[in-house]
């Protein structure tokens, strides 16, 4: 009987003080069951923040953690059709910080083998990205939009995204010592601009007002973008960073007629009209992962026994690099 360790919590908290290792026997799989052996999850904000209670939604406890990862299927129910053996899956449900999961085959995602990086990291940041650029504006060629915080993973996803559909972003970044490193890394990855709130203005002075404007801020950080948005601009917000509410001048909103949207990945999934989307969706974004085009950010590698030490960097990350949870030690990262 094969043995499960799931990462779990019986209570919100700070992650190295709540999360543990605790082991669960398997049963028999199913017909219509699938066998998967967890390779690699990274550890998300968003998942940070679901396990210290501070979430858009609380899971019922005890909870298991981790909202995506890749994995290998080791086993198939007689029933299962779309999967095999040796297939490279990522878990469109259900908690990823465990050594292996039981899902439906609906529920797996059937990927090529890449990068364990890039895959690891497929399911949220990159479709994220994907959609703030196709769902909200018609971007052609040559137009600009605007994000913050875009040296986080979505804003480096949205980076190469942009520039392979021809659109120019500026990138707002805080200001920090490495700033002119962090500036060079962005451009090579894509960035037309990389500069701080204080640059922003002098920048705008030779640059088209953008269309598009991508917050996962809050805060007075909104106000930057808005009123850098040209006159019916739209401004999406899909995170809130900041922990504030998001702040736009009535200017921005009354006079040049700004449209202020909010994006969860999460709802979108849950959308019946979106099913059809998902499969071409990733099919291109996982083409762009093999030709080189969309690169997962710099990550942190850690074993699965030693999460505290990835949970106790996580807390005090800041945008850029994140934690990869090692779950296969053996599984060769290529870059």
């Amino acid at each position: 009987m094969l043995v499960i360790q799931r990462l779990e919590y019986d209570a919100f908290g700070e992650p190295p003080k709540v999360l543990k290792i605790k082991e669960h026997h398997l049963a028999a799989l199913q017909n219509d069951e699938v066998l998967v052996k967890i390779l690699a999850a990274p550890i998300n904000p968003s998942d940070m923040l679901t396990i210290q209670g501070l979430y858009g939604t609380k899971p019922s406890l005890p909870a298991n953690g981790g909202s995506e990862g890749v994995g290998e299927v080791i086993g198939v129910g007689g029933d299962v059709k779309k999967v095999r053996k040796g297939d490279w899956v990522v878990p469109l449900t259900g908690p990823t910080w465990s050594t292996h999961l039981v899902a439906k085959e609906g529920d797996l995602l059937p990927i090529p083998k890449m990068d364990v990086r890039s895959a690891a990291t497929f399911k949220v940041n990159p479709p994220t990205a994907y959609r703030l650029l196709h769902d909200y504006v018609h971007l052609t060629p040559a137009d600009v939009i605007i994000q913050n915080a875009a040296n986080s993973a979505v804003g480096q996803a949205v980076i190469q995204i942009a520039r392979a559909r021809g659109v120019k972003t500026i990138n707002v970044v805080r200001p920090r010592p490495d700033l002119d490193q962090l500036k060079a890394e962005l451009q090579a990855m894509g960035a037309d601009y990389v500069v701080t709130e204080e640059e922003l203005t002098d920048l705008l002075k030779s640059v088209a007002a953008p269309k598009l404007a991508l917050d996962c801020v809050g805060g007075k950080s909104t106000i930057a973008l808005t009123d850098a948005l040209a006159p019916n601009g739209t401004m999406v917000t899909y995170g809130s960073a900041s922990k504030q509410p998001v702040e736009v001048s009535t200017l921005a909103l009354v006079f040049r007629n700004i449209t202020l949207h909010g994006f969860w990945l999460t709802r979108w999934f849950k959308e019946p009209a979106n099913r059809g989307k998902i499969g071409p969706m990733y099919g291109e974004l996982s083409q762009m992962i093999l030709e080189g085009k969309l690169k997962a950010p710099e990550m942190d590698v850690i074993p699965f026994r030693d999460f505290d030490k990835a949970f106790t960097q996580a807390l005090k990350m800041k945008g850029g690099a994140k934690q990869l949870l090692l779950f296969e030690e053996a599984c060769v990262l290529k870059m």
